[in-house]
């Protein structure tokens, strides 16, 4: 079973135009989280925080992946794509050999919240030039797992024979949401040669005898060296009396 090796707090900064957002990693911590490069969580119930949004700007040799909360989110790229993701849906942006695009985010029909993430998978040298592509995934598309205190989405990869909604990614990984009741435990298989981050982005977690709090990300390192070719577990469990939601990702590093 995976132990944590290192846990982070995410860091209040700005992006775009001044969207306020926590930051779990980018900087000289990305090394670390390798084939991610970066994960923001951007959250707040004052419209003024986020509506100046993230105009036109480049994007090249990495794809990045957006899931939202709560909000909607407008779309558009220098490809010709638009569209408007909102809560549960999710976008998934291959810039590849370079793209320009915007996302604007704007309040939801139920209130003035938005809350969502943004993750940035690194590309391989040999896909640094690959032609770009865009893919709107809605809410409905993504595969929802019910267990015993806890609610799975299958963002990518594979969870317990449910593929999920993006199958044909450059670089495989997983990329799991989930939702934990107080004190439900959730054990994951992930491949011992992958290098694995749980973000908990609200209420509170524990993994083995570590315990996360709302907006901290922790790094659980490959373990192909102890365990060569063989299947590792991180085993999750809800923080009381609160739960957690959180996201799981894990993927193979890139050097």
């Amino acid at each position: 079973m995976r132990m944590v090796e290192q846990k982070l707090k995410a860091m209040q900064t700005s992006d775009g135009a001044g969207v306020k957002i926590r930051r779990a990693f980018g900087y000289a911590e990305r090394q670390l989280f390798d084939p991610f490069l970066m994960l923001d969580f951007f959250g707040s119930d004052n419209p003024d925080d986020y509506l100046a949004g993230f105009p036109w700007h480049p994007h090249r040799g990495i794809e990045t992946v957006t899931y939202l909360l709560e909000g909607e989110v407008d779309h558009g790229d220098s490809m010709g794509n638009t569209g408007r993701i909102g809560p549960g849906d999710a976008q998934w942006m291959t810039s590849g050999s370079g793209i320009i695009h915007q996302e604007m985010p704007k309040p939801g029909r139920k209130g003035p919240g938005m809350h969502g993430f943004q993750l940035w998978v690194n590309l391989p040298a040999s896909l640094k030039m690959v032609e770009p592509r865009y893919r709107s995934v809605a809410a409905a598309e993504i595969p929802r797992i019910s267990k015993p205190g806890a609610e799975i989405g299958v963002l990518a990869g594979s969870f317990e024979g449910h593929e999920g909604a993006t199958p044909d990614l450059f670089v495989p990984v997983l990329y799991l949401i989930i939702r934990l009741e107080p004190d439900a435990r959730l054990p994951i298989s992930v491949p011992a040669d992958y290098n694995a981050a749980v973000f908990v982005h609200e209420g509170k977690a524990g993994i083995g005898g570590t315990t996360l709090t709302e907006g901290t990300v922790c790094r659980l390192p490959p373990q192909e060296e102890a365990f060569p070719g063989l299947p590792d577990r991180i085993e999750l469990t809800g923080g009381s009396p609160e739960g957690a939601g959180l996201l799981l990702m894990a993927g193979k590093p890139l050097g």
